[in-house]
């Protein structure tokens, strides 16, 4: 599978409109209708969402390695861990699942595209591709390899599936010799692909 990004045009690609994608263009015209919403107002909102990018989430995941009450309350309770640090996910449930030396996470949506985009920017096009949505479920390890990233057969992958009421965002394992390192600059070895994990957070002593 082909990492690099892909035109959102390519029929190959572009997954047939859902469900929940109709549902929200039902409900958002509805609420134009009713004057409960502009279109200005929707327009905002959208600008706003795609203006973020993954280093909020690399700043929730670097604030979890240096704080363990943090990281506690975040795997237990993230919507209510992150606006700690000031980041409204909105009414979306998020669920943060962390990497260990036994299991790696693996992030999907099989149906669509759901993705936390309020602590990680637009998904990437690979992201939405069926054969992504579709291998990541059947061949998790294959797909990782593509991404470079070799899992031991010893270390279980668990793959999870979002959905339009619940997100996952993984929790990197924190890379050895980074004892030194500031919250800031642990937040900068952290990539988008690590939080949905394809990849892992690496670190090169200089």
């Amino acid at each position: 599978m082909k990492t690099s990004s892909t035109n959102e045009s390519d029929t190959n690609n572009t997954a047939p409109t859902t469900y929940y994608q109709f549902l929200e263009i039902s409900v958002r015209e509805l609420l134009i209708e009713k004057g409960v919403l502009s279109a200005e107002d929707i327009r905002n909102a959208v600008k706003e969402m795609d203006s973020r990018g993954p280093e909020l989430g690399a700043q929730v995941v670097a604030r979890a390695w240096v704080d363990p009450q943090f990281k506690q309350s975040l795997l237990q309770d993230a919507p209510s861990a992150v606006k700690t640090l000031g980041l409204d996910i909105g009414p979306v449930q998020l669920l943060v699942v962390e990497n260990t030396p036994e299991v790696h996470n693996l992030i999907v949506c099989t149906l669509c595209s759901c993705y936390p985009r309020s602590l990680l920017g637009l998904p990437p096009d690979w992201y939405k591709s069926r054969e992504y949505r579709s291998r990541a479920v059947r061949e998790p390890r294959s797909v990782l390899l593509e991404f470079g990233t070799d899992i031991s057969d010893e270390v279980e992958v668990r793959v999870h599936d979002s959905t339009a009421d619940l997100r996952y965002l993984v929790l990197p394992q924190r890379p050895a010799g980074t004892g030194h390192l500031t919250e800031d600059e642990l937040a900068a070895l952290v990539k988008r692909d690590s939080m949905i994990g394809v990849t892992e957070v690496c670190f090169s002593a200089i």
